[in-house]
């Protein structure tokens, strides 16, 4: 049986990656920030375990715990992630640290810990849940935009990096899926939106790219349930394109215009409101 460590597990695709893999008779070790997110994991027979991505000493002490009961990491999702929001101009550097030691350093890190192992058996997975916001940039999101812009450099090079040592890595640009992550991306865009931002005057096209995600969104079990059927498939493609607009809208990019595309989006998110008269 092949273990599977998945990190982020709370909702969303995590979440259902860990009921799926689960059903296909994966052992899954299930993580999370908050334990309590995922208790109902724990009560379905699914191992689950206290990981902050972004604190080494837990993940010394998952891995170990992995490690002690069933000898190595088989497969690695990497899935944990955090969307901060706001106007470029305007982020403190501590969202700007946050974001990227979240959904860049943390993953890159936490696959280089199981990389020799994996090496070392000819075999082994990682799979990295990156994002289409890494090839198209939108108003309002660029700090999310530009750590998942990196995030998929780093899973592309890594894919042909460890081919030769028989590791196979997917790289997963999800379009909107269904999630809490416009719930979260609300509640960090909280910590920089003010009344005395340049763009309070178009508040609502600000909240309307932090709600994007949930725009006709996907289905997370859906997105599981590909990423399930890769696993097993011979042919193992290094990028999965699964979602609402997760081919639309990076086609539309490249048809575009650049002119003509950054005008769309200065309208969908109220920025021609802005315009100098």
């Amino acid at each position: 049986m092949k273990n599977v460590l998945i990190t982020g597990c709370s909702s969303g695709i995590g979440l259902a990656l860990a009921l799926e893999l689960n059903q296909r008779k994966y052992k899954v070790w299930a993580t999370a920030r908050n334990l309590e997110s995922i208790q109902s994991l724990s009560e379905q027979g699914i191992k689950t375990a206290e990981l902050d991505v972004t604190d080494e000493a837990q993940i010394t002490r998952v891995l170990e715990e992995i490690r002690a009961e069933d000898g190595k990491v088989d497969i690695l999702i990497n899935n944990a992630g955090y969307g901060g929001m706001g106007a470029v101009a305007e982020l403190p550097r501590e969202e700007l640290l946050k974001q990227f030691e979240t959904n860049v350093f943390a993953p890159v890190l936490l696959a280089n810990q199981v990389i020799q192992e994996m090496s070392a058996n000819k075999e082994g997975v990682i799979i990295n849940i990156g994002s289409i916001s890494g090839e198209v940039t939108t108003p309002f999101s660029g700090l999310y935009c530009a750590s998942k812009a990196a995030f998929n450099a780093f899973s592309d090079a890594l894919r042909m990096e460890l081919q030769p040592f028989g590791i196979k890595v997917l790289t997963v640009l999800p379009g909107a899926i269904q999630s809490r992550f416009a719930e979260n991306a609300n509640i960090a865009l909280d910590r920089v939106f003010a009344k005395g931002s340049l763009y309070f005057p178009i508040e609502e096209g600000v909240r309307a790219r932090a709600n994007a995600s949930q725009d006709r969104p996907t289905p997370a079990e859906k997105v599981a349930s590909e990423i399930a059927k890769w696993l097993e498939s011979p042919g193992h493609q290094g990028i999965l394109r699964v979602g609402n607009g997760s081919r639309a809208l990076p086609g539309l990019k490249r048809l575009l215009p650049v002119s003509w595309f950054e005008a769309i989006l200065r309208r969908r998110f109220r920025l021609n409101r802005l315009s100098v008269k």
